[in-house]
């Protein structure tokens, strides 16, 4: 422990002790000082005790962002842009929840072992409680924006840090999240964070004001400012009031006028009469037709002058009840037969399937990450435009960015007469799906991020950009936060591709592995239903689903394919499957149930044939429930010859 660390914890134990009129404290802002008592007093926290940031695993990690994962999406922009503001000053974005948990981070990788360890990174608790006076904790319990600077932090571990932060309220006027700006070092002064300060609060207030209006987006919303100048553009409060004209939502700016200057019970539940000096019939004066200078509106009990603009609800139109009930699109829907990790993250896409954010794919090579951005693709309003796959690693270096740029006629050398169309260009109002990503040369990923960003290209040879129209999909089998670690990828563009991050599971970790055997049984190479669809005997069957299937879906389709050209009279046996790394041990292992299984498979195929595929009578001649039958039936693949899955493979 230096001396710097001595002294503050000196200065923090005579806060405590004497109150917030202590001397020697009196630099520090009083919600600062106030801060340490409650973390003396009320959170039992230790000065002496300096201890690391606390940083939650994985899994409790995701469980905070699966519950606010809308919000995530609707911040995402203004955390990137905000972003983009500060980054070159060494700062580092925080989004945390309403605990003080921090559930996006933006910054540079580079220096991720002490971003970690400063606890300015995903996961990190920057609750009070648990830190002590930090820029989030103490914001979280003040709900005030405020810069935590240097030494006025609790703990003497987190000195050199500079924390500025501002809440972001929903619509109930309840603290949703915080938005931080942090950085590992700064100068001494605390003034020199004033202007981080105010940036902080407006983005705060921008990603507060977009949730607002996402989630009242079928309903009367009032736009109110004080002057009618940025009326439309950028209004400083905003309520949405339902058909009755009573007040079921508001930003916080507007709860802090509205109640302050009615001097009555909280807004929310009021009606436009109590609130305003006019009729909520009254509301059609206050469109966008009229001039914005022509709104003005007094509130109730004060000559205080706003200007309004209100935006009705759209008109909906009628729809049969099933059609209300949300369904996964069915080309997402068909790539699950009921794995929970799988459909999880099917849910998740399907929230986002119009969505302009970018989305990268995981997840190990083979388990079907074209498909899925295919599915994605089909399952958008974008499914008539082109969907055009880019595999970054199969193109030459020296290629790939007249491939992917295009170019104009003799732009470079070996360039030809008529000039190109990039494949970013080709994709123009469809969806450009970009596989493995790790691959492509750094020189070409901030051309890329510029694509992204301004949604426009610039063409080798060509000195003005065109405009494209188009969603990336992003996909590698890579780590690719490593890759940024080694200065092999931009921080900055893999942040723009991570706007939605979609774990695809391996093959040997899915539990309808059964169900996606039988799919591809049924369709030849090209998705085609076959009208012989062959049969597994139980002993292959067994073999296929005890199987690592290291190359997973890819690997899976080959062993298909092989076995269903060798077979005999449509019947594949154990020896029709093409040996595999690990098979001859995995024949070894199945031997014994191999047997069983092919015992009491005949068994029962023999009773289903001599019933007619009566499945009632077959349960009641062998003493057992329909549904017992059934769960047989499937065990070992089992299927009546009417019944075939005629699915479109993934």
């Amino acid at each position: 422990m230096h001396l710097q660390q001595r002294e503050h914890i000196a200065t923090v134990m005579q806060v405590a002790g004497d109150g917030l009129a202590s001397g020697h404290a009196t630099v520090h802002d009083e919600i600062i000082r106030a801060s340490w008592q409650r973390c003396v007093h009320e959170h039992r926290l230790d000065p002496t005790r300096m201890q690391e940031a606390v940083i939650l695993p994985r899994e409790r990690l995701r469980e905070h962002q699966d519950q606010m994962e809308e919000f995530l999406h609707i911040a995402r922009h203004g955390l990137e842009t905000l972003y983009q503001q500060v980054a070159g000053m060494g700062y580092c974005v925080l989004l945390t929840d309403a605990r003080g948990v921090t559930v996006d981070f933006l910054g540079d990788l580079v220096f991720e072992p002490s971003l970690r360890k400063a606890g300015l990174y995903l996961g990190a608790d920057w609750s009070e409680h648990h830190a002590g006076t930090c820029g989030v904790g103490t914001c979280i319990a003040t709900g005030e924006a405020l810069t935590v600077h240097l030494d006025d932090h609790f703990d003497a571990t987190h000195i050199p840090l500079t924390c500025t932060t501002a809440p972001v309220y929903d619509a109930l006027g309840q603290l949703n999240a915080v938005l931080d700006i942090s950085a590992l070092t700064s100068p001494s002064a605390k003034q020199s964070q004033h202007l981080a300060l105010q940036l902080v609060k407006v983005y705060a207030n921008h990603v507060e004001n977009a949730s607002f209006l996402h989630r009242f987006r079928h309903d009367w919303i009032l736009r109110l400012s004080g002057a009618p100048q940025f009326l439309d553009m950028n209004p400083e409060y905003l309520l949405a009031v339902d058909t009755t004209g009573r007040v079921i939502g508001h930003n916080r700016r507007a709860q802090l006028l509205l109640e302050a200057d009615t001097n009555g019970p909280p807004v929310l539940g009021q009606p436009f009469e109590r609130l305003f000096n006019a009729s909520f019939n009254d509301l059609g004066r206050f469109v966008h037709v009229r001039p914005s200078d022509q709104r003005a509106i007094t509130l109730a009990g004060s000559a205080r002058l706003l200007f309004m603009l209100a935006a009705p609800p759209p008109v909906r139109w009628a729809a049969p009840a099933q059609a209300l009930e949300r369904k996964l699109p069915s080309p997402l829907a068909g790539l699950s037969g009921g794995d929970p990790a799988l459909d999880r993250q099917i849910e998740r896409a399907a929230r986002l399937v119009n969505s302009p954010v970018s989305m990268l794919l995981t997840g190990e090579t083979g388990t079907g990450k074209e498909y899925f951005a295919k599915a994605l693709h089909e399952s958008s309003e974008r499914r008539r435009q082109p969907f055009v796959a880019v595999n970054c690693a199969a193109i030459p270096e020296t290629l790939i960015e007249s491939e992917l740029f295009g170019h104009l006629p003799g732009s470079f050398s070996g360039a030809g007469p008529k000039g190109k169309r990039g494949l970013i260009q080709e994709a123009d109002g469809g969806t450009l799906f970009l596989d493995e990503i790790g691959d492509m040369p750094r020189a070409l990923q901030g051309r890329l991020l510029r694509v992204l960003a301004e949604r426009e290209v610039l063409p080798i040879g060509a000195t003005r950009p065109m405009p494209v129209n188009l969603r990336v999909i992003a996909a590698t089998h890579c780590d690719l936060e490593a890759l940024v670690r080694e200065g092999c990828f931009r921080d900055d563009l893999y942040y723009r591709l991570n706007g939605a991050h979609i774990m695809l599971p391996p093959l040997r970790e899915r539990h309808d592995l059964g169900w996606m055997l039988d799919r591809m049984l049924g369709r030849d190479v090209s998705g085609a239903a076959l009208k012989e669809v062959p049969e597994l005997a139980p002993a292959a069957r067994a073999w296929l689903l005890a199987h690592r299937w290291p190359g997973n879906l890819r690997e899976l389709r080959n062993v298909i394919e092989y076995a269903r050209t060798v077979c005999s009279q449509g019947y594949i046996e154990l020896g029709d499957l093409p040996d595999t790394p690990g098979a001859a041990a995995t024949l070894q292992a199945l031997a014994p149930r191999a047997a069983a299984a092919t015992s009491e498979a005949t068994q029962l195929l023999q009773h289903l044939r001599a019933a007619r595929w009566n499945v009632t009578a077959v349960a009641r001649q062998l003493g057992i429930s329909r549904m017992t039958l059934y769960r047989r039936m499937k065990r070992w693949g089992i299927s009546s010859p009417n019944q075939r899955d005629d699915q479109v493979l993934p």
